[in-house]
């Protein structure tokens, strides 16, 4: 698969150099070929690498021991760079430094083309590609550092001995966080004053005949600074271009469900069927279901219906849990009789789409439960509606009156409406999964109402799973579909366009 329609440039040698230092700008797009297999693999694999930099950037102070050391093992978790040295050397197990950087590169244009779509998913983007450009800059060698700025064309100098001695004093004065004994054994970057205007407004630097002395903690800004403009750019040039990328049916679906793809674990139904029974829902939806799953929840009971969003992102989730084809449709009929719909209405107009949920009609899709980003970003409520993320499309205020009906703290309404300003819903939904089971800190990261469903009964269950019902009879499910695999099925050129689109569009159909 081609990246461009220009002919490839690249000999082997100018890739060596374009992977010869750890770090770069990305201002070269690749332009070898790749097959599908790959180009999915490595878009995954950076997509969780990119909300791993999320959730620890809410969770931790960004570059603290506790940061840095979840990242790398993370990094190193799914083969991309975590250290700075090359290592040309085939390792025992595992890619090479320069197929690490290789990876890198290809992965991070494959998202580019995917987050390029909104305004939304740009600024995403680029806050987590900016934080993972932090983290590495800030591993680098001194050398390195000086190296990568004059490759990149930012040719900043470190200042003399002689001048740091005469300095010496204006730079203690003016520079933060810089001792007597520290002006000594760092570095400092002599800089146009007009590259570091933030330093300067807030009077970290010493100025001087229109230079800036910035010590070698602080060249990350203007680094960072000279990356996030860049990345913006590019992003809005992408954006341009995306009517000639989607013109290709292989990769069209694969880039419109990337943006919110779940990559996390699978919740069939085949691994917790008949785990709940239909007396159980009441009492665990207060206790164990997620605030979205919990007002669609008290929506039915009080209205007796819900249109089709909410009985699909409901509906679905139930059936991750445990509820059966049969328990469901019980379920389902159940509550719409108790409104305006009787039973014959309910079979003609509403039981098709409680059994095409379970692949029984249709196409015979088994369908998985929705993740957090599908319910984020996808399909929002309109007035009457009821599903969605309350996080994410519940009114400020609104929200916060049903977190005080559900008895959170004060002081924990505040963390999480802050939270929800800063557009973490997911880390919201965490913090309100702490609060309700009196928790100090989570011991995972959410991404899943179901998740959270199986995390809760964990921690009320004292670290078991919930228990299985024996007194509700249970049958299991004949000619069950299987749930999508996270690995294509076969290669690009071994399938026609038909096969692939719908193999992709199931790929991401849990998303």
């Amino acid at each position: 698969m081609e990246f461009s329609s220009r002919r490839k440039k690249f000999t082997n040698n100018s890739q060596t150099e374009l992977y010869s230092h750890p770090l770069q700008f990305y201002g070269q797009p690749p332009l070898e070929n790749i097959s599908l297999t790959e180009f999915e693999t490595f878009a995954v694999e950076r997509l969780k690498l990119l909300k791993t930099m999320e959730n620890l950037g809410v969770s931790y102070v960004k570059l603290s021991d506790q940061y840095i050391k979840k990242l790398e093992i993370e990094s190193k978790a799914l083969n991309f760079l975590y250290r700075p040295e090359a290592d040309d050397r085939k390792p025992l197990s595992g890619p090479t430094e320069q197929e690490k950087r290789r990876k890198d590169h290809i992965s991070h244009f494959i998202l580019r083309l995917a987050y390029c779509q909104t305004e939304d998913l740009r600024r995403w983007f680029i806050q987590q590609e900016v934080d993972l450009f932090r983290y590495r800059f800030n591993e680098l060698h001194p050398k390195q550092k000086l190296e990568f700025l004059h490759r990149n064309n930012l040719q900043y100098d470190t200042i003399s001995v002689e001048e740091k001695k005469t300095l010496k004093d204006q730079l203690l004065n003016s520079s933060y966080a810089v001792s007597g004994i520290t002006v000594e054994d760092q570095d400092f970057y002599k800089v146009p004053f007009q590259d570091a205007l933030d330093l300067v407004r807030l009077r970290k630097v010493y100025l001087k005949a229109g230079y800036v002395y910035i010590p070698h903690q602080d060249i990350v800004t203007i680094v960072l600074n000279d990356f996030r403009t860049r990345l913006s750019k590019a992003l809005a040039l992408t954006a341009r271009s995306l009517p000639a990328v989607h013109s290709d049916e292989r990769l069209q679906p694969l880039l419109n469900h990337l943006s919110h793809a779940y990559v996390g674990q699978d919740y069939s139904i085949q691994k917790n069927m008949g785990k709940i029974s239909l007396e159980q829902i009441d009492s665990l939806s207060g206790k164990s279901f997620p605030l979205c799953m919990r007002q669609v929840h008290q929506s039915l009971r009080e209205n007796h219906h819900l249109r089709h969003g909410g009985r699909m992102q409901y509906g679905l989730f139930l059936k991750g849990i445990g509820l059966s084809l049969e328990q469901a449709l019980q379920f389902w009929r159940s509550e719409f009789i108790k409104g305006k719909v009787d039973s014959d209405k309910f079979d003609k107009a509403y039981a098709y789409s409680v059994r095409h949920m379970f692949g029984k009609e249709g196409k015979r899709t088994d369908y998985t439960p929705y993740s957090c980003m599908k319910v984020i970003l996808s399909n929002a409520p309109s007035q009457g509606d009821h599903h969605g993320c309350p996080f994410r499309h519940s009114d400020p205020e609104l929200l916060k009156q049903k977190l005080q009906v559900y008895k959170v703290s004060p002081s924990g309404i505040i963390q999480i409406l802050e939270l929800v300003k800063g557009m973490h819903y997911q880390l919201a939904c965490q913090k309100y999964f702490e609060l309700t089971h009196n928790l100090e800190e989570a011991s995972f990261s959410l991404n899943h109402p179901n998740q959270y469903f199986i995390e809760s009964q964990k921690v009320l269950g004292g670290g078991r799973d919930i228990k299985r019902e024996t007194d509700a009879p249970q049958k299991p499910q004949e000619n069950s579909t299987k749930a999508p695999s996270a690995a294509p099925v076969a290669a690009a050129n071994t399938q026609d366009v038909a096969e692939m689109t719908e193999e992709l569009d199931s790929f991401f159909q849990d998303a």
